[in-house]
């Protein structure tokens, strides 16, 4: 079984270039389907520090946990404005995990983030979760 949890998965390599976004409050929403069956779109805050915007691979790269399955390493891109990101996990439950992240300016990004999960070779979860980050002023600690 794979968990998504808090735990990275792995540590990040520094790019040359990386797309920057502001510390402070954001508004996050999330659209998700859910083997094509939409859920409700949920909203929430974040508050993104100083050193987490410094480091965008950790902070928005994959953070799983798995159960009875191995992951390969995360393979990374990055570029002035974007972060991509893929998993994939083989044991008890093969999973191919992918995310796409557009920076478009300090304070707004847009990402999908995509996830296939088979046991026993059929297709169990398939996720598709679009999201949209907004900062909205300084965190409210």
């Amino acid at each position: 079984m794979i968990l998504v949890g808090t735990l990275a998965a792995t540590q990040f390599p520094a790019a040359a270039e990386t797309p920057s976004v502001q510390p402070g409050e954001w508004m996050v929403t999330s659209k998700t389907v859910l083997n094509g069956a939409a859920t409700q779109p949920t909203t929430r805050p974040r508050c993104l520090s100083a050193q987490q915007t410094e480091d965008i691979a950790t902070t928005f790269g994959p953070q799983m946990g798995t159960v009875n399955s191995t992951c390969a390493p995360p393979v990374l891109e990055t570029t002035g404005r974007t972060l991509t990101w893929r998993i994939e996990c083989r044991g008890q439950m093969d999973m191919n995990v992918q995310g796409s992240f557009d920076f478009d300016s300090p304070s707004h990004y847009t990402a999908t983030v995509s996830s296939k999960a088979w046991m026993a070779g059929s297709l169990v979860s398939d996720v598709k979760t679009e999201i949209e980050g907004e900062r909205v002023g300084e965190c409210k600690q």
